[in-house]
């Protein structure tokens, strides 16, 4: 079971408590029990699973909801809780203290270090960082192109010499260069070992005396599940300054298992890796994660993704909110679908709005990069008029937009369906809802 999935079961966990008459001892436990197999299904130890549900359980029974609030609400606060207690309870960032401050990245190999070290470079490069990058793993022939590659069209430079052996040189050599070029952050990325243990946190040590980094970061691949304890558990034993970096979390059957045994050693995991742009790496969070995961949205992260287009001035706060309110033409509905896909995939960056994600229609979402393109050749080939008015859209005008881009015309009814679903989808909402959403965005609202 995908995280997503994972989030999907227990999201409808919590609507048999909205959707029932009355919340009693018998509903208590079957909503206990939906949460039991949801973990349990994404690979979440069950001794873990138990003792979680267990706590759940017994204070869903046994308390009494504060003054003006309702039982069905506080039992989800209750579920929200235990579950951010379980996955760690605050988030624990990295701290750039000081210029530069040196990150040394370890990992098996195949848990996508290097893909993770260049999205790591690209996250405090748009924070305002200075970074630079230092290949020292002498063991995988294409290591250094690979990572030159992935950050080449951010202007990220990387140190590295595929024909040198030496990791420890390596690594020496190119944190002195960094040091000299007056970088913020220099991110040294190491050799990635055959699921040993042992030999990764020898380089580790090697490396690390060689260069004394300020933290040094495991990554670990999420697929793994419940495996991922004894990796933490070797690194944390190692090092003092260790965090961590779960990826493959937007696909893994075993998100769930992978996340909590990392927490169960103790070790803190400061970003996980949710996709496979250079930009799908967020700081973990556990009561922000929760949050999505149950469907009760990441406004906080929402404003950041905004800010962020905002200060790129690709995203305007009145074209955003026109788009909220359903009152949006294709010419807006491109414009924002194109700026929300610079954030992430449109599904993710739903999630985060509360009870949205997984409310909607799949068909609504499904918008790939391939299609947004088709989309825009389509467009291309619309006069101003059926930009701004679609509904004068006709058959003989679709078959000449059709001709005229080099599409079909199945391909131009495919566009203008997906047109009047986000449409109707938007204009449907809870006006209420959407208008608490829009005020907490600082979009002012409907005025009801």
């Amino acid at each position: 079971m995908a995280l997503e999935s994972l989030g999907k079961a227990l999201n409808a966990a919590l609507k048999k408590l909205a959707r029932a008459g009355s919340v009693d001892e018998v509903l208590i436990k079957e909503v206990v029990r939906d949460i039991q197999r949801a973990l349990i299904m994404s690979d979440v130890n069950v001794k873990l699973v138990l003792d979680l549900t267990k706590k759940i359980q017994k204070r869903a029974l046994e308390e009494k909801p504060p003054a003006g609030v309702s039982r069905r609400e506080h039992i989800i606060k209750i579920v929200y809780e235990e579950l951010t207690n379980f996955l760690g309870k605050e988030a624990k960032p990295i701290e750039i203290k000081e210029k530069p401050t040196i990150l040394l990245t370890v990992g098996i190999q195949g848990s996508g270090k290097t893909t993770t070290v260049a999205k790591l470079a690209r996250y405090f490069q748009k924070r305002g960082y200075k970074v630079g990058l230092v290949c020292s793993d002498t063991w995988r022939p294409g290591a250094y192109h690979q990572l030159k590659q992935l950050v080449e069209p951010y202007s990220i430079e990387v140190f590295g010499d595929p024909n040198e052996k030496d990791a420890v040189r390596l690594a020496k050599e190119g944190v002195e260069y960094f040091k000299h070029k007056g970088v913020d952050i220099i991110i040294v990325d190491s050799a990635g070992r055959h699921k040993e243990e042992k030999s990764l946190i020898e380089e580790m040590k090697q490396i690390s005396d060689a260069i004394n980094p300020h933290e040094v970061i495991l990554v670990i691949d999420g697929t793994i599940g419940q495996q991922a304890y004894s990796q933490a558990l070797a690194f944390k034993e190692a090092t003092p300054i260790g965090s961590i970096i779960v990826t493959k979390l937007d696909g893994s059957a075993k998100g769930g298992g992978a996340l909590s045994a990392v927490v169960a050693t103790g070790a803190p995991i400061k970003f996980i890796g949710v996709g496979e742009r250079i930009d799908d790496l967020e700081p973990f969070d556990p009561k922000r994660f929760v949050s999505r995961l149950l469907g009760l949205g990441d406004i906080q992260g929402l404003l950041e993704k905004f800010e962020e287009l905002s200060k790129a001035q690709e995203l305007k706060e009145e074209d955003l909110e026109k788009f909220m309110r359903g009152k949006f033409n294709l010419k807006d509905m491109y414009a924002q679908l194109e700026a929300m896909s610079k954030m992430g995939p449109l599904k993710q960056i739903l999630q985060m709005i509360p009870g949205l994600g997984y409310s909607l229609p799949d068909d609504v979402v499904r918008v790939s990069e391939q299609r947004l393109r088709k989309f825009k050749v389509i467009m291309d080939s619309m006069t101003e008029e059926e930009l701004e008015h679609p509904e004068i859209i006709n058959y003989s005008r679709i078959k000449r937009i059709a001709r005229g881009s080099g599409t079909t015309v199945k391909d131009v009814k495919e566009l203008l369906e997906q047109y009047n679903q986000m449409k109707k989808f938007f204009k449907s909402m809870n006006k209420r809802s959407l208008n608490r959403m829009m005020k907490r965005l600082g979009m002012g609202g409907f005025g009801i």
